[in-house]
């Protein structure tokens, strides 16, 4: 597949952009825009070039990098795995809104997988995407920017502006019509749609990726740095593996760990809801699930293999950083919920994170606690840009991937998510409360519109917890002590010090009305953190409630 011409307004042959890469009249034009500091300026070094490899759904408790043995290999072993990475919002499209913005979902608004949630929606598109890190990559570090794959599961709805539209920061624009599939789908070709269809050869969309994304590394200019992200289906559901891969992992089921098809006690109704012990035709599609999402991240690990032996043969390799990661995490059969994400727990909320680049030593692993809200910050430290210019919610990486000393980190992260579904009773599920989506046709449902939470996450010398608080009639709190109990099984609302339980809700209402440098206070765990009362009220002198989006904006 050749590389079409870049994207409406991206970069010229002839343009300023094209510049020799160390000019002094680029070098100005970056010094000016805050993109350069001025020992590297004045060393006249390349700039990093940076990679962003993004799975869809794919879990880290539950073993989902096992398959990916050349992804660790390349990735992970030669730089380093974040054994603590979380999403702020175990869903799809909030959470791929966080990782553009280096925003919490409160700030940007993306709260469902709807237009009406804000996913992909015209007021996204105005007020968002101009703000995203790969538009100031493009338009102030003079990044050449590409991407592939899935963008945001409401991308190409024609209620906002179709495939025709290309978001503000992308150069090159390869991307998925709406959610993920393997086949019979329609990409957008920098605003221009062409319609793929079902043979394997030409048409399966990981290699589709992996094909377009080598183009690119051939044909791109070589007087600028770029970044790429690649945005893979797998291991999403269809499920549709490659040819080659679709008799793999016979022998592999889900995993039964303490959490596998027991009763959800003391937790949120919808958890408890859940049937146990699950039927057998239950278990029997979740082993297959689970089968099937390994079998597709075979392809993954190829086009990883792929994109960085061209980066190595291009020469390219030992000047570029290569970032790992998912959107959300995934269970299947946890509580006795069949298959889905959307939950508060660590199976929902963690995903994989693996980084190499320069000045990462190679065979590291990080216990520092990170979010998706850090990697636009991250790479926006890479190009040397400042993020006190920014807006984010999140922080660089980079101290901790090149291993600088006496780092101040935080302690706690930010999850919150607001259920999807409508008042109204399911006529399929009569006996269920009204509200409840996303429901198997045994009326066990992985979803209904209260459930709408909010948690700390936190993670000190001496701390392993996570208090969480639902916007529902029962005003239900979840507790867990990692340390004690990582399955979460017993909720400890109940029996923890009041004490501490009242400093978490303190800092839940603190971080639910956080923005930009106010989510990186100290957490309750840290040294520096106080409890400041005036803190409790807001600017008219009432007390401040718990803040859960009703309103995009």
């Amino acid at each position: 597949m050749r590389l079409l011409p870049p994207a409406p307004g991206g970069p010229r042959q002839g343009s300023p952009r094209h510049l020799p890469s160390c000019s002094p009249a680029l070098l100005l034009l970056l010094l000016l825009a805050g993109c350069l500091g001025v020992s590297r300026a004045a060393a006249g070094s390349r700039r990093p070039n940076v990679v962003l490899l993004l799975a869809d759904d794919q879990d880290e408790v539950l073993g989902g990098m096992t398959p990916l043995k050349k992804t660790k290999a390349l990735i992970g072993e030669m730089g380093m795995t974040f054994s603590s990475a979380y999403v702020p919002s175990a869903l799809c499209c909030p959470s791929r809104a966080s990782i553009l913005t280096g925003k919490y979902p409160h700030n940007h608004h993306v709260v469902n997988n709807t237009l009406e949630g804000n996913c992909s929606s015209k007021s996204w598109q105005k007020i968002q995407e101009p703000n995203t890190f790969p538009a100031i990559l493009r338009s102030m570090c003079g990044y050449q920017t590409f991407f592939a794959g899935k963008y945001l599961n409401e991308y190409g709805a024609p209620d906002a502006g179709g495939l025709a539209h290309v978001p503000l920061g992308w150069s090159y624009w390869y991307a998925l019509e709406k959610n993920s599939k393997y086949y019979n789908y329609t990409l957008s070709i920098n605003g221009k749609a062409r319609k793929h269809g079902e043979n394997y050869s030409v048409d399966y969309l990981t290699d589709v990726l992996a094909n377009v994304s080598l183009d690119f590394l051939d044909y791109k200019s070589n007087s600028e740095p770029f970044f790429m992200m690649i945005s893979t289906p797998a291991p999403h559901s269809p499920w549709t593996a490659a040819p080659q891969y679709q008799n793999t992992f016979q022998n592999v089921f889900a995993p039964r760990n303490k959490n596998f098809n027991i009763h959800g006690t003391n937790k949120h109704w919808l958890i408890r809801q859940a049937k146990t012990p699950m039927t057998n035709s239950s278990i029997q599609f979740l082993d297959n699930a689970f089968r099937k999402r390994w079998q597709t991240l075979l392809s993954v690990d190829d086009l990883v293999e792929k994109l960085i032996k061209r980066l190595e043969f291009n020469g390219e390799l030992n000047n570029t950083y290569i970032f790992y990661t998912s959107d959300n995490g995934y269970h299947t059969g946890q509580f006795s919920l069949p298959i889905d994400k959307r939950q508060l727990y660590e199976f929902d909320i963690k995903v994989p994170l693996l980084v190499r680049g320069p000045g990462v030593k190679p065979n590291q692993t990080s216990k520092m606690l990170v979010a998706n809200i850090d990697l636009g910050p991250t790479i926006l430290d890479i190009a040397g840009y400042s993020l006190n210019k920014t807006q984010m919610d999140g922080m660089s990486l980079l101290p901790i991937l090149t291993g600088a000393s006496n780092l101040t980190w935080r302690s706690d992260v930010l999850v919150e998510y607001q259920g999807e579904g409508r008042n109204v009773t399911d006529p399929t599920c009569p006996s269920l409360s009204p509200g409840v989506s996303q429901c198997f046709p045994d009326c066990v449902c992985e979803d209904a519109y209260n459930n709408t939470y909010a948690c700390v996450r936190t993670m000190s010398e001496l701390w392993n917890l996570q208090y969480c608080e639902f916007d529902d009639q029962e005003v239900f709190v979840e507790v867990y002590n990692l340390t004690a109990d990582p399955h979460q099984i017993n909720n400890i609302a109940k029996s923890i010090d009041p004490e501490l339980l009242g400093k978490m809700n303190y800092r839940l209402m603190m971080l639910q009305s956080c923005s930009g440098p106010t989510c990186r206070t100290p957490g309750v765990f840290d040294p520096g953190y106080r409890f400041d009362p005036r803190l409790m009220f807001n600017h008219h002198g009432s007390v401040r409630t718990r803040r859960f989006s009703k309103h995009l904006l």
